[in-house]
């Protein structure tokens, strides 16, 4: 048996993962949850489970800051990244930081049951479009004159349009069948990879460079 400690701001994603790895037989169990990252670091010390299951947008401490706690003081520690942020950034701090994988939030029970089991064994897992992130990640620091909108992945580039188009998280998230609390996540990594404080920023930004809006709104 797995024993699994879940570390996510959002109830019913954690009540979802829950009964999913419950349906498992006696593969995976879940042991502890918390709803933000300092509490999930506390969690992790008392409970000490085979692996960590760790989103990265989270109140009071990020996933970044409570990874790297959670590994300071449990180096041996198994920490799987399980997110919606499809950031390069992430990507390889998370990495650099001591991560055994990550994961996005759109895969399959199947694909998640099987990434708990290899890095339980000790193999690194990554959802499919995260490694092509990966090897661009390597391959980046050798090409030159790059702009701000390079760092944007095709679904930040994609919102950014829509936020030259002048529409809210809510449209937004409609028109691309998408959660609004994803969309915020894409938007907030937007605004930082730019350098931007606002949405409106944002929008004079990508209207300024050329970025497609959408034909049409749902």
């Amino acid at each position: 048996m797995i024993k699994i400690v879940l570390v996510d701001d959002h109830t019913l994603f954690r009540s979802g993962i829950k009964a999913l790895l419950s349906r498992q037989g006696d593969i995976c169990e879940v042991v502890g949850e918390a709803a933000d990252g300092l509490s999930g670091v506390k969690l992790v010390e008392q409970m000490r489970p085979d692996v960590v299951l760790l989103d990265l947008d989270m109140p009071v401490m990020n996933g970044r800051e409570a990874l790297a706690q959670i590994l300071s003081t449990r180096p041996e520690q198994t920490v799987l990244m399980l997110t919606v942020s499809e950031d390069n950034d992430d990507l390889t701090e998370c990495m650099r930081l001591g991560a055994r994988g990550f994961l996005l939030k759109n895969i399959n029970a199947d694909f998640l049951v099987d990434a708990i089991k290899k890095a339980y064994d000790g193999d690194n897992v990554f959802s499919p479009e995260m490694t092509a992130r990966l090897v661009q990640s390597l391959i980046r620091p050798h090409q030159t004159e790059h702009t701000p909108l390079d760092t944007l992945t095709s679904r930040e580039l994609e919102i950014l349009g829509h936020l030259a188009a002048g529409h809210s998280n809510k449209i937004i998230a409609r028109n691309l069948d998408l959660a609004e609390s994803t969309v915020k996540v894409h938007v907030q990594n937007i605004l930082r990879k730019l350098e931007l404080d606002s949405r409106v920023q944002a929008a004079v930004y990508a209207v300024q460079h050329n970025v497609p809006q959408p034909n049409q709104v749902k």
